[in-house]
């Protein structure tokens, strides 16, 4: 047998130390996580949160933002992904429906799918919220009767009368006060002009004048508290009148520590990216998701494994002890 020379057991070792690194990086998972739209404070917090998380847990996790929330991007994003072959897609849907076919095309080809905020998703393994309708709109309806002493009268704002989550947190909110505080009286219905802070602010200036009685306003659609907390401002009424409701903390900064917004609560998105990759990861190792399973980011959970959702309510408070931490965030 003729003897091997030094440098050819060298080349052998490093020949096979390069085989080993190319099964260690094709063991580690891939996944793409396709959100609404990219380069806004919410995303570009999320997108922290996969990165971060990726790295911890040792996962390839990227996020694709579209240039708009034009659902058709979305679905270019997707396909890509599945061209590319990665082990898990994330998506936070624009258009439920237009995703159906390109997500059970994913799964078709043994991917593992994640939603967030996406409940009525059926192609995906597990979708997560980390707030439910119900909780949302109940907490800030507690804390809007807290505000007021529980009695006096209030106003609800809606980004508009059609979107159908906002209306699902007034109509909790609603129930809950009318229930726990009936001392508390709701002017009119409610009003669909909290996507715009103009509107916001207009109705509640017209609001104040004609109801003298008026002293809360809960505002669902992110515009909506600001643009009532400006108009309590000028009418001198803050402490008198309070405004509460879900808002980006960074905008709403200043009325925070004015008091013409009374505070509000929130999700925290890059939370939302951390679930997004542990979830990811859980589902790739071949983890099974019970009841009274602990999920990092989510707690003890109570899945709805008919629909295949998985909601908690892990809220955080925007008030002025905490919105300079999330401001910071670029929330």
């Amino acid at each position: 047998m003729k003897r091997r020379t030094f440098g050819t057991l060298m080349a052998g070792v490093a020949f096979a130390a390069t085989l080993a690194t190319g099964a260690l990086a094709q063991d580690k998972p891939t996944m793409g996580v396709v959100v609404k739209i990219g380069g806004i404070p919410w995303f570009n917090a999320m997108e922290m949160g996969i990165q971060e998380k990726g790295a911890e847990l040792g996962v390839d996790a990227t996020m694709i933002g579209p240039t708009s929330a034009d659902p058709a991007l979305q679905v270019r994003a997707i396909e890509d992904l599945i061209a590319k072959g990665v082990d898990v897609i994330g998506v936070v849907p624009n258009d439920e429906a237009a995703l159906e076919p390109v997500l059970e095309k994913a799964r078709a080809a043994g991917i593992k799918v994640v939603s967030h905020e996406g409940p009525g998703l059926k192609n995906v393994d597990w979708n997560f919220e980390l707030a439910s309708a119900k909780g949302f709109g109940e907490t800030h309806a507690e804390l809007l009767a807290q505000k007021m002493g529980g009695k006096g009268e209030y106003v609800v704002y809606v980004g508009s009368l059609t979107v159908p989550l906002h209306n699902a947190w007034a109509d909790y909110a609603i129930a809950y006060l009318g229930e726990k505080y009936p001392d508390m009286t709701l002017i009119g219905e409610r009003y669909g002009v909290a996507e715009s802070v103009d509107d916001s602010r207009k109705t509640a200036l017209d609001l104040m004048a004609a109801n003298p009685g008026l002293t809360g306003f809960l505002a669902f659609g992110s515009q909506g508290p600001i643009g009532a907390g400006r108009a309590v401002e000028e009418r001198r009424m803050v402490g008198q009148v309070h405004v509460l409701g879900p808002f980006s903390p960074g905008q709403g900064r200043d009325l925070v520590k004015s008091g013409a917004i009374s505070g509000g609560f929130m999700w925290n998105p890059a939370e939302a990216g951390r679930v997004f990759v542990t979830m990811g990861d859980m589902l790739v190792d071949g983890v099974e998701i019970t009841d009274g399973t602990d999920i990092p980011g989510l707690g003890v959970v109570s899945p709805d494994f008919e629909n295949r959702d998985i909601i908690t309510d892990n809220l955080i408070a925007i008030n002025a002890e905490t919105v300079d931490g999330l401001a910071d965030l670029g929330l």
